[in-house]
């Protein structure tokens, strides 16, 4: 069998893309697989014919691999994907309807982007979504600078993106990979597989000028407040009073009156203790 058609096998039997890695590591096992079945079949071969002395070696298995398996014991991921480019080749030669593309999880075969007119037929249900400006705006961001905090999307833009960023998450372009290590523990966001599929990429390195915008120093950020707690409430402005009028001044400068000194109740002074007098015999 030939490197290109197993290859391709694998990739048509595949529900997800396969990365080229895991395509050699599949040949491998197949062909290891294959081998110590021809050594299991060898040796119950061998059984029929007396065991050799001690000092010779045993007899050799009947069968073993070809020199075309024995190759593909040995596949690299090189040689994956030289394979599959020649699969793409002949597919053009031939006037195929499909090609091998590579995309942030693997290889997989898709459709021709000249036959999307009638593959559309198939899935009347689902219509193209276009991204209003501010969403694209804000998917940029992300695509960009992943993974982001809201805040610093927020200082590129100059807008809240609350909403934007809820519309992503909504069409899965957008995913939350974690928290940021920065006070408050803000939430990053970064761009999902789907999103590298979707405009035929497979990392943010291929975007265009990635290298010089990924280097560009964001504005400051206004610090994020925890998402578990509730934000603090606006401080309310306060009116100035009204300046005092000059009789209010006046009496504002006198000095104010002793404070009066109230005896205890239990404390009565000398001099108005109530003496006891015996009553006299006129009474």
């Amino acid at each position: 069998m030939e490197l290109t058609a197993i290859i391709e096998a694998l990739m048509i039997a595949s529900d997800d893309p396969l990365p080229s890695a895991e395509i050699a590591r599949l040949i491998r096992a197949r062909i290891a697989e294959l081998e110590d079945e021809l050594l299991a079949e060898g040796e119950e071969d061998s059984k029929d014919y007396a065991e050799p002395p001690a000092e010779e070696s045993p007899a050799e298995p009947t069968g073993g691999l070809t020199a075309e398996y024995k190759q593909l014991a040995e596949v690299t991921d090189d040689e994956v994907i030289e394979a599959i480019a020649k699969l793409n080749e002949s597919y053009e030669e031939t006037g195929r309807s499909f090609r091998a593309l590579e995309r942030a999880k693997g290889w997989k075969i898709y459709t021709a982007p000249e036959f999307g007119d009638f593959v559309k037929h198939l899935f009347p249900g689902r219509k193209p979504k276009r991204l209003s400006g501010p969403a694209m705006e804000t998917l940029a961001v992300v695509a960009y600078r992943q993974p982001v905090t809201k805040s610093a999307i927020d200082a590129v833009r100059g807008v809240a993106s609350d909403g934007m960023l809820q519309k992503l998450l909504d069409l899965e372009l957008v995913k939350i990979g974690g928290r940021a290590d920065l006070p408050g523990r803000p939430l990053l966001y970064e761009t999902t597989d789907y999103f590298f599929e979707h405009f035929g990429i497979k990392s943010p390195d291929e975007l265009p000028n990635a290298l010089e915008l990924r280097r560009m120093e964001l504005p400051e950020a206004a610090e994020e407040a925890p998402e578990d707690e509730a934000p603090a409430p606006k401080e309310e402005k306060q009116l100035p009073l009204a300046s005092p009028t000059p009789q209010a001044e006046e009496e504002e400068e006198k000095p104010a009156a002793p404070a009066e000194d109230f005896a205890k109740p239990d404390e009565v002074a000398p001099d108005e203790e109530e003496e006891d007098t015996p009553p006299t015999d006129s009474e």
